[in-house]
């Protein structure tokens, strides 16, 4: 990574090192400044790649496991390619619209989620498989943990740098390693890779990826098993691609039932829909509560109000930050969807305007009249949630296709429906946020269940 004209030139990292190609992106923040120009790789040059990463083989998993470590600490908190951890944080902060305390947190995380990798893939191991064939237990026969093919390919958001501490699994079970960066955040694994280089990770280990949206299947044709983030579309790309982990919208929510009292869980849910910005998966989305819902709406809008409109790099920030004219597209598309409903926040819009070419996404909080209606499902990237009425007669049937419910219930028959319920990824019962995750615990479901598989092994 160097600098020309003020602009910071992030290289391609292919086999051969960096790679400064004639085709680049120029990058800019939320402002429309121009930051940095980003290196776009052609077909043949991620052919390649591709094949250079096949013919490599993994490092012994002794030094996988350090250079993992030195890695994390070295993004998180060290000088990479001349860059400090702060500086880094800023630009992230500025280009993303994330608020500054959000980028350090996801740091912190990327580096823990560094450190932990292979205690937490060993979480997914099945419990009667070892992880080497030379164990002495499979003398009497025994599963041994294989992975499933050698390169992983990565099709990255940009919504949240956190989203990278994931593929690190990928690399600790001795896969090697391409990423596509979003044009939103390609400051994440540029340094991220870069850190994994210089702690002993090769070349022809992982590799960052730029490309147009033309060249970006190939990565996924060149991959073993490749992850895509992205809306419904991206869901119905990869569906029936049997190589393909697509990570699709969240649509997390909170569940009320009969009996609890909102009023002593009203920080839980207001943290659980403005934290992260309002932009992860794992943010809620619906709130739905047996009984009136006007109250808890209503609760949930003055707090929510109240927070201030500021600069992402601000230290007070909560609120992301998207160029004017994406605020007002997005405000467009919010009361178009909102129509119909009860407005308690965000009725009149979400932009608030900085005055310097960006905006402040407000929040918004909207009543609805029955938990199956249409907006209940409606994700956007900012603190946006709706609140519904729920019943038994409904049931669970308004609570499916959901990354994260948090079930604020004693209902223990309800609560066996909901952990039975397939399209339910995780419950968390009682006053836990819906974005709480930790290292070793799956996030939607285990990464290694999907890399790796048993094959049988006896032997004399």
């Amino acid at each position: 990574m160097g600098a020309t004209a003020g602009l910071i030139e992030l290289d391609a990292l292919g086999p051969g090192g960096g790679y400064h190609a004639h085709d680049r992106l120029t990058i800019t923040d939320v402002a429309g400044n121009p930051v940095a120009e980003l290196s776009m790789v052609p077909r043949l040059f991620v052919t390649r790649a591709m094949a250079a990463l096949h013919k490599a083989d993994p490092l012994p998993l002794d030094e996988r496991v350090a250079a993992l470590a030195h890695a994390g600490e070295l993004y998180s908190s060290g000088t990479v390619d001349g860059m400090s951890a702060d500086d880094h944080q800023h630009i992230v902060s500025r280009v993303t619209g994330l608020p500054i305390s959000v980028v350090r947190s996801a740091a912190a995380a990327i580096a823990e989620s560094a450190v932990e990798a292979y205690h937490s893939v060993q979480h997914a191991r099945p419990a009667g498989d070892v992880n080497d064939w030379r164990d002495p237990l499979t003398r009497t026969g025994r599963g041994v943990w294989t992975r499933r093919g050698d390169v992983f390919g990565v099709h990255a958001p940009g919504n949240h740098p956190g989203v990278h501490g994931l593929w690190l699994e990928a690399l600790t079970l001795g896969y090697r390693v391409a990423v596509r960066p979003s044009r939103r955040d390609p400051f994440t694994p540029h340094r991220l890779i870069s850190a994994l280089r210089s702690a002993g990770f090769g070349d022809d280990q992982v590799a960052l990826l730029p490309t147009g949206y033309d060249t970006a299947d190939e990565i996924i044709r060149g991959a073993d098993l490749a992850m895509a983030y992205g809306g419904e579309d991206v869901m119905r790309k990869y569906a029936a691609v049997s190589k393909m982990l697509p990570q699709g919208p969240g649509r997390s929510k909170i569940l009320l039932t009969a009996g609890e009292d909102w009023r002593d869980h009203l920080d839980m849910i207001v943290d659980s829909i403005s934290n992260e910005g309002g932009r992860a998966c794992v943010n809620t989305t619906a709130v739905l509560v047996e009984g009136d819902p006007a109250p808890l709406a209503e609760a949930i809008a003055e707090r929510l109000a109240a927070i201030p409109s500021l600069p992402p790099e601000d230290e007070n920030a909560v609120l992301p930050v998207v160029p004017l004219a994406e605020a007002q597209k997005l405000e467009q598309h919010l009361l178009a969807r909102a129509a119909g409903t009860i407005p308690w926040l965000g009725g009149d819009g979400i932009v608030g305007d900085l005055g310097d070419g960006s905006a402040a996404l407000r929040p918004a909080v909207h009543q609805l009249d029955r938990p199956d209606a249409p907006q209940a499902g409606v994700e956007l990237a900012f603190p946006c949630a709706w609140v519904a009425p729920w019943t038994r007669e409904a049931g669970i049937e308004p609570l499916k296709d959901t990354l994260v419910l948090t079930a604020v219930s004693h209902d223990e028959q309800l609560l066996d429906e909901l952990l039975a319920e397939p399209t339910i990824s995780n419950v968390y019962v009682g006053d836990h946020p819906t974005y709480w995750m930790a290292p070793g615990v799956p996030h939607d479901g285990y990464l290694a269940d999907f890399l790796m598989r048993t094959k049988a092994v006896i032997r004399d």
